[in-house]
């Protein structure tokens, strides 16, 4: 009896520890799960903090919209008489191209008809100028240089932006005489940083800079922005396509003047034509 029961224990302890045994694989295994899923959830925190930079560094605290009235203003309003003297502009001043961070891409837009706008990047299309800035915005952000004292639009209060883009809502608001005072104060400082007193030519502009925008910042009203004028630069291609389409229309006009003058003289040759053969027969 006592060995039937010694028997019964052994075979219990060794089911126990085949038990035992065969659990531990399972256990070890159910760890890996949870140690797969913190990795996965280190690396997913890891990728989720370039992008949020990513999110950061793409918020550009520059009006594209006021960059361009200020890119425009001085292209009609500047650059033609700095041209004249055959002045170049320092990379120093913040009026050189090179110191606006939207002007790489707006050289690459093309204006192909009313509603249609082609990016010079990627060749995609679209219907409005602000589609296409927005694209930019999206697609093309890495190309924008947004290092210190690259936006155009800074200079707005100076140039006049608001003159240009909104004439109508400018005569309405009232003048505020400290406002106009640190335009004028900032107009006078870009001409003495682009256009120095003491360097021949360049001190025939800084007068000229002075007399075209900063006496406008007044609050008398007189005198008005660009009191000099404007000139408008016209390139090479233009010209080409203008004298093209002015001889084709003159040739057209020659054609169909000629072709009416033949269509004339016709009938008469026609007439003289069968006289002379009726003249001919015998009678």
């Amino acid at each position: 009896m006592t060995s039937t029961m010694g028997r019964r224990s052994i075979w219990v302890a060794l089911l126990v520890i085949s038990l035992l045994f065969s659990l531990r694989p399972q256990r070890v295994s159910s760890t890996l799960p949870l140690q797969s899923l913190n990795q996965g959830s280190k690396d997913s925190a890891t990728e989720s903090a370039p992008k949020q930079d990513w999110n950061d560094a793409r918020e550009v605290h520059c009006s594209r919209e006021r960059s361009r009235a200020a890119w425009k203003i001085i292209e009609e309003y500047l650059m033609p008489f700095v041209d004249k003297k055959k002045h170049k502009i320092s990379t120093e001043c913040r009026l050189h191209p090179d110191n606006d961070m939207f002007r790489d891409q707006e050289q690459h837009k093309t204006h192909l008809d009313f509603n249609d706008w082609k990016c010079g990047y990627c060749r995609k299309r679209f219907y409005e100028e602000k589609y296409l800035d927005q694209h930019f915005d999206n697609r093309h952000y890495d190309l924008l240089n947004v290092s210190r004292n690259k936006c155009m639009a800074d200079l707005c209060g100076a140039l006049h932006c608001d003159h240009v883009m909104d004439s109508v809502s400018q005569k309405k608001s009232k003048c505020n005489p400290a406002a106009t005072a640190r335009n004028k104060h900032m107009c006078e400082a870009l001409a003495d940083s682009c256009f120095p007193i003491n360097q021949g030519v360049a001190s025939h502009l800084h007068e000229f800079f002075l007399r075209q925008f900063c006496d406008a910042h007044t609050c008398s009203g007189k005198p008005k922005p660009f009191s000099r004028g404007r000139q408008v630069r016209t390139s090479w291609s233009y010209v080409v396509i203008s004298v093209l389409t002015i001889l084709i229309v003159l040739f057209f006009y020659v054609f169909v003047y000629l072709y009416k003058r033949g269509m004339r003289t016709r009938p008469q040759v026609l007439k003289r034509l069968s006289e002379s053969g009726r003249k001919k027969k015998p009678s």
